[in-house]
């Protein structure tokens, strides 16, 4: 069975939405709800704190969380409902675009949860998630690929790049990966220790 679900955040309103019926629910925090209801897409939940949006009547069928803690962000608690409701995979829109510090933050709220939520972000230009130590990526011949360690990887070993990397380590403050190109349509990526974020851009 399918155990994916769809996010939206409040960032920049992705061009494309894709098909929704791949998807066991739909969910939203309250700043993306207005994006949601001009496309015609009603969410199966929306959550947060609700200070981004100026109504509070909402169809009957949606399950509305309101999660006031300012001890953490819309997009954390929204994570923590989908484990709750025994669900092991996001696609995540509207992460990024719009304010930068909710990119990291999001960054930083999709590391916390790595371990019990499998997160995929996608946006306009690409798509970008924390990989495990062995990956795998297909059908990308050509395509910018680039390793961002958050905020060291140790030991990484590529295939399949322009520039590959020959068990070599990233930092944040002084080495990282970007801007790389797919020469394969096969590309593997390994590494020993540490975090890495992986963007494929479209």
């Amino acid at each position: 069975m399918n155990n994916k679900v769809i996010l939206f955040l409040n960032g920049e309103e992705p061009t494309d939405v894709p098909n929704l019926s791949e998807y066991q629910k739909i969910y939203c925090t309250d700043g993306s709800y207005n994006y949601l209801k001009t496309l015609g897409i009603v969410p199966d939940v929306i959550a947060g704190d609700f200070d981004s949006i100026s109504t509070t009547s909402f169809p009957k069928n949606v399950e509305v969380i309101h999660t006031p803690d300012q001890n953490f962000t819309d997009f954390e608690k929204v994570l923590q409902i989908i484990v709750d409701q025994n669900f092991t995979s996001v696609d995540v829109f509207g992460a990024s675009g719009k304010q930068q510090d909710h990119f990291l933050g999001n960054l930083n709220a999709a590391y916390k949860f790595k371990d019990r939520l499998l997160i995929q972000f996608i946006d306009n230009y690409s798509t970008y998630n924390f990989i495990p130590k062995h990956f795998t990526l297909e059908n990308v011949a050509e395509k910018i690929i680039s390793l961002v360690p958050f905020p060291e990887t140790k030991g990484i070993t590529t295939t399949g790049l322009l520039y590959p990397l020959n068990n070599e380590d990233l930092n944040l403050l002084e080495r990282i990966g970007t801007r790389n190109k797919a020469i394969t349509n096969k590309v593997k990526i390994t590494y020993s220790s540490g975090e890495l974020v992986l963007f494929v851009m479209k």
